[in-house]
């Protein structure tokens, strides 16, 4: 039998105990659904010394091992935040022993993720160089001032950029550790999870999972790539197939492909979709008009066909997406 994916967390003082407990109640649940047979998961706490902290709600949290204690092989590495709030607004707290710590010890993880600010902890080790990531709102543009190497989404609950994951705050880290137990046996497993601590398979809960990050990055203008993506938010309703959109770049269908894909981490195909889909979750928000318009001024076409993408891709239905969003 394989043996379990083990897990550590990273907990420092002032942390916010959602952020660790969260996530390991995720995993905890899911060793316990799956029940004899399946290697599961362990899930250990670290603090700089081994010793308790205390989180920002005063209570006391107790570590299982020291950092320095930390060896062997380790599946995932989940790092905790903690804000401050004073005079001068919200600010993230940085532990400079973890920060250290991680400079050393990440690398060798498979996967690393952070809760609500510690996103701001692997960015001061180095370890969203060049990646797309999020944090809490309330933090999320100090993020992106202190690290400019760190394309910074405030909007997503979470993001996964590589073996890199990091989410918006607190509660957004038990639906990254649900989407982990996906990607680890599938979601039929994090169905079962979901229903035993009933979360949502993907939540419903902020419209922030749903949006489509249409901004462009730094350094894109004059690229075709880019510059095309804005025109394609301008032009829903044209033909956007892979064979119109290379047309439009002087550009066989395979080599335009091969370029949209690198630019992008996606395909034309999924990348139009999204882009369409983003546009009719904005006209259920913000308008009164019925599906058929919306599927129309959308580019969707027709109201099954924006049924299917809405099941498809957020696993809701239109009409529900309206009752909860307007």
């Amino acid at each position: 039998m394989l043996p379990p994916h083990r897990i550590v967390i990273v907990a420092f003082p002032g942390a916010e105990l959602l952020d660790v407990t969260g996530p390991a109640e995720v995993f905890s649940v899911a060793t316990r659904v799956a029940g004899p047979g399946r290697p599961g998961y362990t899930v250990r706490i670290a603090t700089a010394d081994g010793a308790p902290v205390v989180t920002s709600g005063g209570l006391r949290l107790m570590a299982d091992l020291a950092l320095d204690e930390v060896d062997g092989r380790v599946d995932t590495l989940l790092v905790s935040g903690a804000v401050e709030v004073g005079e001068g607004g919200v600010e993230p707290v940085l532990d400079d022993v973890v920060v250290d710590w991680l400079r050393q010890a990440a690398p060798r993880v498979e996967r690393v993720g952070s809760v609500c600010a510690g996103a701001h902890l692997l960015a001061a080790a180095g370890l969203l160089d060049g990646l797309s990531a999020t944090t809490h709102w309330l933090t999320a543009a100090r993020l992106a001032a202190d690290h400019p190497r760190v394309t910074v989404d405030p909007d997503p609950i979470f993001i996964r950029a590589g073996r890199v994951w990091t989410c918006a705050g607190i509660t957004s880290g038990m639906d990254m550790a649900l989407a982990m137990v996906a990607e680890d046996n599938g979601p039929e497993l994090a169905l079962s999870v979901a229903r035993m601590m009933v979360m949502y398979v993907k939540r419903a809960g902020g419209q922030s999972q749903f949006s489509v990050p249409l901004a462009l990055p730094d350094g894109a203008a004059g690229d075709p790539v880019d510059e095309l993506r804005v025109w394609i938010g301008e032009h829903l309703t044209e033909d956007l197939s892979a064979e119109a959109l290379a047309a439009r770049l002087h550009l066989s269908v395979r080599h335009f492909s091969r370029l949209f894909r690198r630019r992008t981490a996606t395909t034309p195909a999924v990348y139009v979709e999204s882009v369409r889909l983003e546009a009719a979750r904005r006209l259920l928000q913000d308008s009164d008009h019925g599906l058929a318009e919306i599927a129309a001024r959308s580019g969707l076409g027709s109201v099954e066909s924006l049924h299917r993408s809405f099941r498809r891709r957020l696993g809701t239905t239109p009409a529900e997406y309206r009752r909860r969003f307007r």
